[in-house]
């Protein structure tokens, strides 16, 4: 397997290194430390750039307007698209504005025309409402909202936790248990309207991140009509897991761009920065942190691609895309521990952005399956039904 860019890859990651380094780093230069958007002048403006070099909705199926750009490509975009002090989790200005529509491209035409159409046309938002107090782990055993069918219409009661963006949203996808015997095959999707009577945003859920938060949700007997059902009922947690799978490689790849930037920082800072009447690139603990750096920083960018190559190619991922986000997570972590450390007193401070990836990369660790789940996976695949 060759996963060294062609010529077009690099053209494409030359023209995405120049949009962030040009446009969206000098703009960042002048925002609050942990700010996550732009002023909404910039943000159109980055948008309308983004259209222009034809990388606008990324994860958009050709057929509902997004270019057609392979998985492996969209990856080396990630990784390239994150190198900047917001980079994990700012607006991407459009480029993956997709990501959180996954499912909805298999809904129905009455829910295309409902939701899917309006959100990509901006008019809509939406969130994607699985992990609940009881735990998020296991979210096929975890989930205790319920849903009862009266009728043609479901009554919804229950909870969720760690919900991004439901406090801002349109619609959402609530993940509810309708069988209370089929464990995993018991649970079914449902498209949720926000003003819908019994829908609630209950509180803000402030995290160790500063800019962004999460929120929890209560449902009061909330009716949802039965044309809201996404997919089947009884078969939600097929819809949930193709997307935790597939959510994991591009956040990984956020991941493996942050500790490239740290990395190059580093690299710029250590012959500049002398101790004792010598640079710091001359001591050997300075030197082997940037060794490690660079190991780390090649094995989670060559996992990473791995995974994408074979999701482009059809062939089965879950156990690739697992390992990418536990070694992306985990070694990204590491290495901007590293490149703090390198930085003393500056590295701690607001003047960079170390701190701030530090705190998103302990996150990184948790989101979308802790490490645990993730080397739970791999063994269960690696095991099969040894494995208890």
């Amino acid at each position: 397997m060759d996963l060294r860019p062609t010529a077009e890859q690099e053209l494409i990651v030359a023209m995405v290194r120049r949009f962030v380094r040009e446009e969206i780093l000098p703009l960042e230069q002048h925002l609050d430390p942990d700010a996550d958007e732009l002023p909404a002048d910039d943000g159109a403006r980055l948008v309308a750039l983004v259209r222009d070099m034809g990388l606008y909705g990324l994860d958009i199926p050709p057929e509902y307007g997004g270019p057609e750009i392979d998985l492996v490509t969209r990856t080396l975009i990630a990784i390239e698209m994150s190198q900047h002090r917001a980079g994990l989790y700012a607006p991407c200005y459009g480029v993956f504005g997709g990501a959180g529509l996954a499912q909805l491209f298999e809904a129905t035409e009455e829910q295309k025309q409902r939701y899917l159409y309006p959100t990509l046309r901006g008019e809509k938002k939406g969130f994607f409402g699985l992990t609940e107090p009881s735990g998020g782990s296991d979210p096929a055993r975890a989930i205790q909202t319920r849903a009862v069918r009266d009728g043609n219409e479901w009554v919804v009661n229950g909870s969720k936790i760690f919900i991004s963006g439901a406090d801002k949203a349109d619609y959402g996808l609530v993940f509810a248990r309708t069988d209370a015997d089929k464990g995993r095959n018991g649970v079914t999707c449902f498209i949720v309207d926000t003003d819908t009577p019994g829908f609630h945003v209950r509180r803000i859920v402030h995290t160790l991140r500063a800019a962004r938060y999460a929120t929890e949700l209560s449902f009061e007997d909330m009716r949802v009509p039965h044309g809201n059902v996404l997919g089947d009922v009884n078969k939600g947690f097929a819809i949930a897991n193709d997307r935790l799978s597939r959510q994991r490689i591009p956040y990984a790849a956020g991941c493996v761009g942050v500790a490239i930037k740290a990395h190059e920082m580093a690299l710029e800072y250590v012959p500049q920065r002398e101790t004792f009447g010598a640079p710091l690139s001359s001591r050997q603990a300075i030197q082997w942190m940037l060794v490690d750096n660079e190991i780390d920083i090649r094995q989670s960018r060559w996992l990473t691609l791995e995974a994408a190559d074979r999701a482009e190619r059809g062939e089965p991922f879950r156990t690739e895309a697992a390992m990418a986000k536990l070694v992306a997570t985990e070694s990204a972590s590491r290495v901007v521990d590293r490149c703090i450390q390198i930085f003393g007193g500056y590295g701690v401070s607001k003047d960079f952005p170390f701190e701030r990836w530090y705190r998103e990369m302990r996150i990184r660790r948790i989101g979308e399956g802790p490490s645990e789940v993730q080397r739970h996976i791999i063994a269960r695949d690696l095991l099969g039904a040894s494995l208890r």
